[in-house]
């Protein structure tokens, strides 16, 4: 009976893990560039009374065996990059990466993330910041008198500046991909950070290796579905609902089998 309320127990944490993350989905649902996760689950060891294959007789083996599950646990939160619908914004320092790929983001702290959001700004130098005022990299600075600017596909800057109407290159914008972006660490901020489990950074323009070309002006909102979302709390619900009752039932039981005379 103990087993019952532990194997039910463990249950309880894994549907409360998934409540997490499905709250966290729906949280973000309006956030630039975020990434929905999902909780996927393990069972755990097995307590084994009789071995499947045992033998039973001098010809016969037992067919099935007798083993009983010991509960579940978190073996991950899996992140889905599929990529988020396009928001209109029309300002021009507004990117979005149409495929694969991260933004360069260079901390005050001296480390290199990687970001999905592509809402940038100017500082009072004129350099590419995020909103956190963390400078996009390579680096680009937009000149004061710059009456124009476009980026194209493949991330060249340009801008136009004063009666000139010949655009002129300032910089180069490049994304980098991952073998495993999956195995990026969150760190808050809409930004990530390599591990070993992503594997190293391959740098390059937008449009080659498999990445994605950078549109101007629009930004890429969340994948969330919020239909998906409330089905799946409602179901995370209900889990935890049922496993609860197990914990009470298993209890009940105890309390039984005290009352023996």
């Amino acid at each position: 009976m103990l087993k019952t309320l532990n194997t039910a127990a463990t249950g309880l944490m894994a549907q409360q893990t998934s409540m997490e993350v499905t709250a966290n989905n729906l949280a973000n649902v309006n956030t630039a560039g975020f990434k929905k996760s999902r909780a996927e689950f393990e069972d755990l060891m097995y307590h084994t009374v009789k071995e499947p294959g045992q033998a039973s007789g001098l010809n016969s083996v037992t067919p099935t065996g007798v083993q009983t599950g010991l509960g579940v646990r978190t073996a991950g939160v899996q992140k889905d990059f599929a990529l988020g619908s396009a928001i209109m914004t029309k300002n021009p320092l507004d990117l979005q990466i149409e495929g694969s790929g991260f933004f360069q983001i260079l901390t005050p702290e001296g480390q290199v993330s990687y970001t999905r959001d592509g809402a940038f700004k100017k500082d009072p130098q004129g350099k590419m910041i995020d909103k956190n005022g963390n400078f996009l990299q390579p680096e680009i600075t937009i000149p004061a008198d710059a009456s124009g600017i476009e980026i194209s596909n493949s991330g060249e800057v340009r801008i136009i500046q004063g009666l000139s109407d010949i655009p002129v290159q300032v910089g180069q914008i490049d994304i980098v991909n991952f073998v495993n972006p999956a195995g990026l660490r969150n760190i808050g901020r809409n930004l990530y950070v390599q591990t070993p489990a992503s594997g190293q950074p391959i740098a390059t323009r937008p449009g080659l290796q498999g990445t994605g070309q950078l549109a101007q002006g629009q930004l890429e909102g969340s994948n969330v579905n919020i239909v998906d979302e409330m089905v799946n709390m409602i179901a995370t619900q209900r889990f935890y609902e049922t496993n609860s009752k197990a914990v009470q039932a298993a209890d009940q039981m105890l309390q039984s089998t005290n009352n023996l005379r």
